[in-house]
């Protein structure tokens, strides 16, 4: 079954682990079809052969059925450190949405998705996770650990967030971030789902970005968008208001009228962020929210496997 139509399918259920645990199988069974092959059978208890390493633990009889290297993984196996980073400011909380709606079609609802999609990911290859909720102030931290009530803490909390009603604030990312920094301490993956608006300048945030770094970190950026109306500026003919969520400033025009000048700026943003990455050696992978959950399952098992 096609992972749309499982999320159709399971789109009433209000459990957030639930919905993690259809996708991440709905994954799972489709890696056949991907450069995975072969992986999804033995999924917790293989890795990956990367050239150079010895070649005592290697498990021929899964080369022999999928063509590829891997390695057995065992208990006492140093497990990876995976550290989560949601932005919760205002202007996550886009675009409002309709009754009935998926929670998951905005931004703040796709990426607490995204963020229990990759904590079940971890849970099954045994891997120690933590979290870190900002939005003008540095709401929640959890250090990476591994255990199952761990896991449902973190649940909790990210379900916590859809319930919460969001007040317009103004958010200091760039900040928030150097806080964040300061706290990682064990080399661990460092994922962030934020969709890059801020006050200040951009080379602040890119320094926060680059902080993140420190102590040898990998660093991959899922930068969120609603893309229809954040990048496409896609709006019909009529006037609108448009009311900045986190300031509250608003501004009456035609959106036909301004669209092109529009779109030149943010595709010149994004390329901006996304040049910036690639300098700082970060991996830059933008998402829209009608997009589903393959791509940043995928970038985090190939950025798993890179970072060694």
């Amino acid at each position: 079954m096609k992972l749309e139509n499982q999320l159709q399918k399971i789109s009433s259920f209000s459990n957030l682990e639930l919905l993690a645990n259809e996708v991440v199988e709905g994954f799972i069974s489709g890696m056949h079809k991907s450069p995975f092959h072969g992986f999804s059978s033995e999924f917790a208890e293989h890795k990956v052969y990367n050239q150079g390493e010895s070649t005592r633990h290697i498990d021929w009889k899964l080369f022999a059925r999928t063509d590829r290297l891997y390695t057995k993984r065992f208990e006492e196996e140093t497990n990876m450190r995976c550290h989560i980073i949601l932005d919760n400011s205002s202007s996550m909380h886009y675009p409002k949405l309709k009754t009935n709606q998926p929670f998951y079609e905005n931004k703040i609802g796709f990426s607490v998705l995204a963020s229990a999609v990759l904590m079940d990911l971890l849970k099954r290859q045994r891997d120690a996770v933590g979290l870190s909720v900002y939005s003008d102030s540095y709401e929640f931290y959890a250090p990476e650990k591994g255990s199952g009530r761990h896991h449902r803490m973190l649940l909790d909390k990210l379900e916590s967030i859809l319930k919460e009603p969001k007040e317009a604030k103004q958010t200091d990312t760039a900040a928030l971030l150097h806080q964040i920094a300061q706290k990682m301490h064990r080399r661990s993956m460092i994922v962030l789902f934020t969709d890059m608006f801020q006050l200040g300048e951009n080379s602040d945030l890119f320094n926060a970005l680059q902080h993140l770094k420190h102590n040898k970190h990998k660093v991959v950026l899922f930068h969120v968008v609603d893309k229809k109306t954040e990048f496409n500026f896609d709006f019909d003919s009529t006037p609108r208001k448009f009311i900045d969520v986190e300031t509250g400033e608003q501004i009456n025009l035609f959106a036909e009228n301004v669209k092109e000048e529009y779109e030149k700026s943010v595709s010149k943003y994004f390329k901006n962020i996304e040049e910036t990455c690639i300098q700082y050696k970060i991996k830059y992978v933008p998402v829209s929210v009608e997009e589903k959950f393959e791509k940043i399952l995928t970038t985090y098992l190939v950025e798993k496997q890179k970072f060694g």
